[in-house]
């Protein structure tokens, strides 16, 4: 199931939240061989993970970790500003309806299909927060995965060629869309609806929303 969770709630997934870093350790450390930190723990943990953001995360049938991904809204401090305004010719994003999407993380032997849940997860946050796209950085690797689930981006710079590219990328999630993400996550737009309004409440994500 895919479930909605604030760092500031992780406290109380204790066992999932392991999972998560530990898994980013894998996938990025281990797999990519990204230049990123991982503590005494082996979890994979940045600067961004201390602002508070909301963690979509594939949860398995046996309550473990599956994948998942991290959203800030740009309005504050996020990655694509901080560390990649030159693949934005200098400029920076900063909107209430623009998001980021980061650390789009896999565990180790997961369903093919959870790639999209997480995707359809993205299309909720849109639809229940008010967002209109998703911005984040990719690797050549993602490219492949992105159009296997029928959610690719459009690229807003890049820099590198083949494996050791890397792109910004802004993602619109039209209603079209989200019924093919659907069909590849293998969830019924109902029951994805479902476990959103169970985190947040359809009333609460839409103050929220008319705030932001």
């Amino acid at each position: 199931m895919l479930r909605y969770i604030y760092g500031d709630q992780l406290k109380a997934h204790e066992r999932l939240a392991a999972e998560m870093f530990r898994d980013r350790a894998d996938q990025f450390k281990v797999r990519l061989n990204w230049e990123v930190s991982v503590d005494a723990q082996g979890f994979e943990r940045d600067e961004y993970d201390d602002l508070n953001p909301l963690y979509v995360i594939w949860e398995n049938a046996d309550g473990t970790h599956g994948g998942s991904m991290r959203f800030l809204p740009t309005v504050g401090r996020v990655m694509v500003n901080d560390h990649f305004p030159h693949l934005l010719g200098g400029d920076s994003i900063s909107s209430p309806t623009i998001w980021e999407c980061t650390r789009f993380c896999l565990s180790r032997g997961a369903n093919p299909k959870v790639a999209a849940a997480l995707m359809l997860a993205g299309g909720e946050n849109m639809e229940g927060f008010g967002v209109e796209h998703f911005v984040g950085v990719f690797d050549a690797r993602m490219v492949r995965i992105y159009r296997r689930i029928g959610s690719s981006p459009e690229v807003l710079g890049q820099e590198g060629e083949g494996r050791t590219q890397i792109s910004v990328g802004l993602w619109h999630f039209a209603p079209e869309a989200k019924a093919l993400v659907a069909q590849k996550a293998g969830l019924s737009p109902e029951i994805s609806r479902l476990w959103f309004d169970r985190a947040f409440g359809s009333k609460q994500c839409a103050e929220l929303a008319k705030v932001g």
